[in-house]
This record gives C-alpha cells, structure tokens and sequence, in this order.
C-alpha cells in the first residue's frame, strides 16, 4: 500500500486540474448509514422500492416514516477529515471540483464550494406542483406532529429535493460533470462502488480522455481494472496520509 500512497503523492502533485468523485464511503465516516453494505446498509432493513418515485406519489407517509426511522442522522452529520481534506486542497487550487453521489450537504459545510451534487440535497424539499422551496427539517418536523405526509398550501405533495429511483438526474449537473470528467489530468473516486450509473461512467470518461485514474474504496469496484492506483482502505485513513506527504514538501 505504501508504493500506492506515493504514487498518489507523485499524481496530486504533478496534477493542475483534480476532480475528485465522492459516494457513501464519505458519508458513513460521519455516521450517515449507506444503502447497500453487506450487514450495516439500509438496504437490508427497508425496501428499495420506499425510494421508488412512483412509490413516493402513493405512498408519500412511508417515506417520511423512513425518513424519521432511517436517515434521520444525515441532519445532525458533521463533515469529517475528508471533507475538510476536500475543502482545503479546493482553496489551494488543486481540486477544481467534486462530484458527489451523497445528498447530506456535508461537503459544502467541509469548506468546498463547487460541488456538483448529481443526487440532489436532503436538507431542502420542494413542492411537486408548484416549485415552492423548503427546509427538510421543517417538513419532518410537520409529519411528526400531523402524522401525515407534509403538502404545500397549493395543494401539492412536498418532497426532498433529491432524485428517487425512476426520476431523471438534473441535466445541467450531469453534463458539468461529465464536462469536469473530460478536463481533469487526476480523478479520485473516493468511498463509491460505482455501480450506479451514470455516475460510474465518469472515470471511464476520464480515462479515455488522459487522466489517471485513482480509486479509494474498501470493496472491489467494477472499474479496478482500468485504474492507474486502487487502494481498498478508509478513505479518511489514506487522505491523512496523503495530507502529511503533500504538507512536507
């Protein structure tokens, strides 16, 4: 693992333009649980289909009970060292941008500026019919008291401003990050399976377009194969170490 860390030394350094990928592996190091480990993901106790659209537009008392029983800690999360590693290397002018998978906010609160959140944003909701904007946390805070799904005064069902299965990621996010993927010389996927699509597919975009590829996760992912390093450990355990070798220049 050490020959793997300078290598990734040697990259960060010689690197002018790093775009850095981001999926659960970050977010249960704040103890925000992910969906699908093998013992500990929410998948194992809920079913998919709670975060299905059509399922939603039903249902919409299920989620918010899910909501409160499941997810509830993505409100209280705080950043750690990989957000704040994240943030600093942005201000340096080494990373020029971050593209996540997770919908918790946490890489803004980090110190990072420009994210692209491929999956939205669990703190804020919005009304289905009419567009009108809302804190989650006030929404939650309704279905506890009412015990009922929260709608907006026009009538429409509020939901979380992310995107369920079945609805199409936004557009602008996923061509910027497509476009971020094409431009960078280093793309660091950091805590990601990369199963899911399309947000999988933006190292292989990276690397047909020249950049090395370098790989943090403590599973195999699919993409090993074609990545120039691959360290299966904490991601925040490998980002302290790159931290000390990049400060003792």
């Amino acid at each position: 693992m050490s020959n793997q860390i300078e290598q990734l030394v040697e990259y960060f350094r010689s690197s002018n333009y790093i775009v850095v990928l981001t999926g659960a592996g970050v977010s249960t190091e704040s103890g925000i649980p992910d969906f699908r480990s093998p013992k500990s993901g929410l998948w194992n106790k809920y079913s998919p289909e709670i975060v299905e659209i059509d399922y939603f537009m039903r249902y919409p008392e299920a989620f918010y009970k899910f909501l409160l029983d499941g997810i509830r800690d993505t409100f209280n999360a705080k950043p750690n060292f990989t957000h704040y590693f994240l943030g600093k290397y942005e201000k340096k002018g080494k990373i020029k941008s971050i593209i996540t998978q997770n919908i918790d906010g946490l890489h803004q609160k980090g110190g990072s500026e420009k994210v692209l959140e491929l999956h939205g944003n669990m703190r804020k909701a919005i009304c289905m019919k009419c567009g009108k904007k809302f804190k989650t946390e006030e929404i939650i805070k309704y279905y506890k008291e009412k015990n009922e799904a929260p709608k907006c005064s026009c009538g429409g069902i509020i939901k979380p401003d992310v995107v369920f299965f079945g609805e199409m990621l936004p557009t602008d996010t996923l061509n910027e990050a497509f476009s971020e993927a094409e431009r960078c010389d280093l793309f660091i996927s950091l805590g990601s399976s990369l199963v899911v699509t399309p947000a999988a597919l933006l190292p292989h975009r990276a690397k047909e377009t020249g950049s090395k590829l370098a790989i943090i996760n403590l599973q195999n992912t699919p993409l090993d194969r074609d990545a120039d390093i691959v360290i299966n450990e904490k991601v925040s355990y490998i980002l302290k170490q790159l931290d000390r070798k990049l400060e003792n220049v």
